[in-house]
């Protein structure tokens, strides 16, 4: 089992300073390896359709900033950072998790659409999918805080991938409720925090609403919400909702993230557990230690 972080610098420096005309291939080229990221979808799959979906950098517009953003990454040694704490992550991982089964994984890294309104604002720059087992892509812009967060980051991205990797939680997209959704993205905070403290570890986006009583009832109300196409308004907020054409329901960006967090703390109270040792932990038994305590 191995965890490999590509060295996507050179990849998109090269894609950033070709020819227009020819950056599509090769920025299809790049995103090859994620492919298997995306067996469960019908059809063929266009992987450029969905990196400029996904707020990934354009391929027309803003190549000196990103040329430059690149620069700051790479002065950051941010893969060479992201492949140490992914290989320490794992090995507590292992020690936690008797028996766990760790699969090879790949690691993208992208930068992301600096003229992504919705990516460069609500977002902060920053979004990461770690869901499938076995692929990890993270998009960010090189913000301070997101640098300094890159560790963070990363492990909670493998936190998501080997709770829902082989012998794990299996996730059904028709049937994995708001709980399940939110309850993942507190573990995985948790474990970053484990790693990492507080200030680092939590994800930027939940952070304001945290100790907000108010969003955390509301996201309550949606726990059993079903259905992975209904929970951007629940986990994400209205500004992730608007921007994707679905209903908002009044919360705010990363209210989910928020009461991910106090649900798994309760539970870490509660357990005497630390979150590395609840990879596998049941959703519905994290949430019904929040509401035993009313």
């Amino acid at each position: 089992m191995s965890i490999t972080v590509l060295d996507t610098y050179f990849a998109m420096r090269r894609i950033l300073l070709a020819p227009t005309a020819d950056r599509a291939d090769l920025l299809r080229s790049m995103l090859e390896p994620t492919r298997g990221m995306y067996r469960y979808y019908p059809g063929e799959v266009d992987l450029l359709a969905l990196h400029l979906e996904g707020a990934g950098f354009p391929i027309d517009r803003d190549e000196e900033r990103c040329l430059d953003a690149l620069e700051t990454l790479a002065a950051a040694g941010a893969w060479e950072r992201m492949q140490r704490a992914f290989d320490d992550a794992l090995t507590v991982l292992l020690d936690a998790v008797p028996g766990l089964e760790a699969p090879d994984i790949t690691v993208l890294l992208v930068l992301g659409d600096p003229g992504d309104e919705h990516f460069m604002g609500p977002c902060l720059g920053l979004t990461g999918f770690g869901g499938i087992s076995g692929h990890i892509v993270v998009t960010l812009w090189p913000f301070p805080e997101n640098v300094e967060r890159l560790e963070a980051t990363s492990v909670h991205e493998l936190h998501h991938n080997l709770r829902f990797g082989p012998g794990g939680v299996v996730w059904d997209p028709m049937t994995v409720t708001v709980g399940d959704h939110i309850v993942s993205e507190g573990l995985a905070d948790a474990f970053a925090r484990q790693l990492y403290g507080d200030e680092l570890g939590h994800t930027r986006i939940g952070v304001p609403h945290l100790h907000d009583d108010e969003v955390f009832g509301k996201v309550l109300t949606g726990l059993d919400v079903t259905g992975m196409q209904n929970f951007t308004p629940w986990v994400h907020g209205d500004p992730s909702a608007e921007r994707f054409g679905l209903t908002p329901v009044g919360l705010p960006m990363g209210a989910g993230y928020a009461a991910g967090n106090r649900l798994v703390d309760t539970y870490l109270a509660a357990t005497g557990q630390t979150a590395a040792q609840l990879l596998h932990a049941d959703s519905s038994e994290v949430i019904a230690a929040t509401l035993r305590r009313g």
